[in-house]
């Protein structure tokens, strides 16, 4: 088996330290000049490696096809560029601690943090391997940095070995997918693959074909503006009726800190504004589309129980649509999760099946007709300063990638 260590500690660092972070508030595409950064350099990368077909699209999205050395259906692999709003993405140092001692982990910038396997049951588990985090101000970026350095380092590998035996392969590298925009509405034209899959999971074993639901939500809150020495029986004062509203959701059922497994949640990400004009964003989330439709009807019938005890306000409460269980469709033809699971199983794992609490660029790609379960990378903590990936678990991935090309070529019986 490969030894792949070295190119994959290499590559996430690498890519994890350019800043990339996406900007929901953005109407552009991408959403963020400096995702450009990463994706001009992976269009150079490729070319270098001998890829065919390299383009960086007008939407953003970096193509290109490793040409077939036998038939079979074309394969598409994808992973996402940006990293995710929520924290600090900005100046990521990443590090690599060798040989983990299955001790708590400090960090340098940061020293009151700390990552320890009584509560990290899984790192726990990593003794010996090369754990990659960042230096305690940012996130890492392993969401998704690790599955373009599997892709990458996957590409290379059967290009610099024509020998194996593959069907013709289609790499895109996203950007704005924590944002729920990842997928342009020509990419699955443009990919051109029977199916695809995105390397964007968690934990070893980790073969996903199931995603939340999940809409947005954004309230606007008007109130009646005067000079306070002026304000009584006037004034309308926005700030208390979004605290209204927050205050009137459901916690215990509701809350995503206090939710798991197939719970549903209603989670508040923005609150900005004034005494004026206050605008709240929401994120709805469940795993069917009853259960979502109920959380939007929920946001709504709040927001019009506050509009009624304040009639000279004026509240709106607008959901959108983001993305769609991929069960949905791919409980219909699971052909491309069961090639992953059997290319999981020849490597001597045991492929195990969660839904995923969030969604992927898989999520949208399947609803929008190419078939996109999610495949594991190691990442853990992500999306905060905690966020770790094992080398190892990166490897294990890889070959994942490389044995699923190449039954992908076999005939069924």
């Amino acid at each position: 088996m490969t030894d792949f260590h070295a190119e994959l500690e290499t590559r996430l660092t690498r890519y994890a330290a350019i800043d990339s972070q996406s900007d929901a508030d953005s109407a552009a595409s991408p959403s963020t000049e400096i995702q450009l950064n990463i994706l001009r350099l992976l269009e150079a990368e490729l070319q270098e490696i001998g890829a065919s077909d390299v383009q960086l699209t007008a939407y953003g999205t970096v193509l290109a096809t490793i040409p077939g050395t036998a038939p079979g259906p074309t394969v598409g692999f994808l992973a996402h560029v940006d990293t995710a709003p929520q924290f600090n993405a900005s100046g990521v140092k990443p590090r690599v601690i060798r040989g983990y001692n299955g001790g708590a982990i400090s960090f340098p910038d940061n020293p009151a943090l700390t990552l320890s396997p009584d509560h990290n049951p899984y790192l726990a588990s990593k003794v010996g391997h090369d754990i990659i985090t960042a230096s305690g101000l940012t996130l890492l970026g392993a969401d998704d940095k690790a599955g373009v350095a599997i892709l990458m380092t996957a590409a290379r590998h059967l290009l610099a070995n024509p020998e194996i035996k593959h069907p013709t392969l289609r790499l895109a590298f996203t950007p704005d997918e924590e944002i729920g925009r990842g997928v342009d509405p020509r990419l699955p034209h443009d990919l051109a693959a029977d199916f695809a899959y995105t390397f964007d999971g968690g934990a070893v074993g980790e073969i996903e074909y199931e995603s939340f639901s999940a809409d947005g939500a954004t309230v606007q809150i008007k109130g009646v503006s005067i000079h306070p020495g002026l304000a009584k029986g006037k004034l309308v004062n926005a700030i208390p009726l979004a605290a209204k509203i927050i205050a009137a959701l459901p916690q215990q059922t509701m809350l995503p800190e206090l939710t798991d497994d197939r719970d549903g949640f209603i989670h508040a990400t923005d609150m900005t504004g004034g005494s004026s004009e206050m605008t709240l964003k929401f994120i709805l989330r469940d795993f069917e589309r009853e259960g979502l439709a109920e959380k939007g009807a929920i946001l709504q019938a709040v927001c019009a129980a506050v509009q009624a005890s304040e009639p000279r306000a004026e509240i709106t409460c607008t959901i959108n649509p983001q993305y769609r269980n991929m069960r949905y469709w791919l409980e219909h033809d699971m052909t491309p999760v069961t090639l992953a699971r059997d290319a999981a199983r020849s490597l001597g794992l045991e492929p195990v099946s969660v839904p995923i609490r969030g969604g992927t660029d898989g999520s949208r790609l399947t609803e929008m007709g190419v078939p996109c379960p999610n495949l594991f990378t190691g990442m853990q903590n992500i999306h905060g300063p905690l966020e770790w990936i094992s080398v190892q678990d990166m490897a294990v991935a890889t070959q994942l990638c490389l044995t699923l090309v190449q039954q992908a070529s076999k005939p069924t019986a």
